[in-house]
């Protein structure tokens, strides 16, 4: 018994870097994606963001730094954004408070892990398209 204790404790401890915290996954993503690059990026493109592996919401980023966003099975929402420090940053005027961001290039696609919520899940990109987001409502995501 007390040898299958020690297996148990040796085959767990061999297992624990599998299992990151999600504050460590900003850190083996490298640095924080810059404006210049961000916006080399994401601009002409839409798209659709997964938090836990389920959509989340979609983004479409135009020129001029501005973007429409919509969560999942929501009307859109026109914004801007902005650089802040390491933070891209994201305002839809009434509509929600600043949502600041940092944005990560992966080999799973863009990553963004929220400000000052280290232990929040990251969003990760889904899929990726130079459509526009399909938006109900006059002159949105044109």
């Amino acid at each position: 018994m007390r040898q299958f204790l020690v297996l148990t404790c040796l085959a767990t401890l061999t297992a624990m870097p599998a299992f990151a915290q999600p504050a460590d996954l900003a850190a083996d993503l490298g640095k924080p994606l810059t404006a210049e690059q961000f916006d080399a990026r994401t601009q002409g493109r839409t798209i659709t963001y997964s938090a836990q592996g389920q959509p989340y919401g979609t983004e479409q980023y135009k020129p001029g730094h501005k973007v429409i966003w919509a969560f999942t099975d929501s009307e859109c929402k026109e914004g801007d954004w902005f650089q802040s420090n390491q933070y891209i940053c994201f305002d839809y005027g009434d509509y929600a408070p600043l949502q600041c961001w940092t944005f990560y290039d992966s080999p799973q696609g863009l990553v963004a892990k929220f400000r000052g919520d280290p232990a929040s899940e990251p969003l990760v990109s889904l899929s990726e398209s130079q459509d526009p987001l399909s938006c109900q409502g006059p002159d949105l995501g044109v």
